[in-house]
């Protein structure tokens, strides 16, 4: 499966033109596409207003949902975030580094438009779609 980064969804609802946002609107099976509850809540948080909110929930919803921070994988993203860290990589944001991990763990690949993730895709075989 495709984990898509809210990179990607806010790219896409603002309608701004990337690489990554025309990889998603060339997905032809919406099956292949899973949005990870963290992503969700980052994507709903930039909602105007509830209504807003509720029309981009809709939409999501569309796609496979599911939870993406359990205790096994907290323990290996600080785990990855050492190992970034002994390589002179700080990750600017926890909530990358558990997207990354359990894309990593589950092996699903990552659409994303966060050079962030970069990192993870060099040193710890993260795989981008």
């Amino acid at each position: 499966m495709i984990v898509v980064d809210s990179s990607v969804w806010i790219a896409h609802l603002r309608g701004i033109e990337s690489a990554a946002r025309r990889r998603l609107q060339n997905i032809e099976d919406p099956l292949e596409i899973l949005v990870g509850d963290l992503i969700l809540l980052e994507v709903l948080q930039g909602a105007r207003n509830e209504g807003h909110a509720a029309t981009i929930e809709a939409s999501l919803r569309q796609f496979t949902i599911r939870p993406m921070l359990g205790d096994r994988l907290a323990v290996r993203a600080a785990r990855n975030y050492r190992l970034l860290r002994e390589r002179g990589i700080t990750m600017r944001k926890t909530i990358d580094m558990i997207i990354g991990t359990f894309c990593i763990q589950e092996g699903h690949s990552l659409l994303h438009d966060d050079r962030d993730f970069d990192p993870m895709a060099e040193h710890l075989g993260l795989r981008l779609a």
